[in-house]
């Protein structure tokens, strides 16, 4: 049992050390693309299903409340976490709709979407980001390494170089850890504008 546990461990390892050898470079510009979007007072609008929405949730809550530093609150909502909402869309047109009528209603020219997916093959996330798309929006994309035709769709995709969803989603909490770091760094190390 020791071995398969040591092995779960060097596995999320080695995927979030080839992941940031990678993705480095793209998570600065991400992280000053948000940084940017809160500092001209828009907001991020996070979605997913399964563990991707409490990857959403919780990567809200870091930028809502606070993440490392004591600092204002930065306009994040997770889209999966009202349930009247979720089920009377879902009933009254189709559950694939759930977050693209979110998307449609709640967004405002600038904000930036995040989209959790770590198969990438969700209706209901492939038609949110077509809707955030048409607004205009900018889009980034979490998932895995089946993921592709759902990172296509996106200005931003971060693809984990694995197709096992646990270390997918260790490898997208990071992420999220990272990019609220960054973040808070570039709006919290010198004054913001507003």
């Amino acid at each position: 049992m020791e071995r398969k546990i040591i092995k779960a461990f060097e596995d999320s390892i080695n995927i979030k050390g080839k992941f940031v050898k990678e993705n480095a470079s793209l998570i600065a510009e991400v992280s000053k693309l948000i940084a940017d979007a809160f500092n001209d007072g828009k907001k991020v609008l996070l979605f997913g299903n399964g563990g991707s929405a409490c990857d959403a949730s919780h990567i809200a809550a870091e930028f809502v409340n606070r993440f490392k530093k004591d600092r204002p609150g930065l306009p994040a909502i997770a889209l999966n976490t009202d349930m009247a909402v979720l089920t009377s869309i879902s009933n009254d047109y189709d559950y694939s709709e759930i977050f693209a009528r979110q998307v449609k209603t709640l967004s405002e020219p600038g904000d930036i979407v995040i989209a959790i997916s770590t198969s990438g093959s969700s209706k209901n996330i492939l038609k949110a980001v077509d809707a955030a798309k048409k607004k205009g929006l900018k889009t980034i994309a979490l998932t895995g390494l089946k993921g592709d035709k759902f990172a296509s769709k996106s200005d931003y995709a971060f693809v984990v170089p694995s197709d096992d969803t646990p270390r997918i989603q260790e490898t997208h909490i990071t992420l999220g850890h990272v990019l609220c770091q960054m973040v808070e760094e570039i709006l919290f190390e010198a004054p913001r504008k507003r």
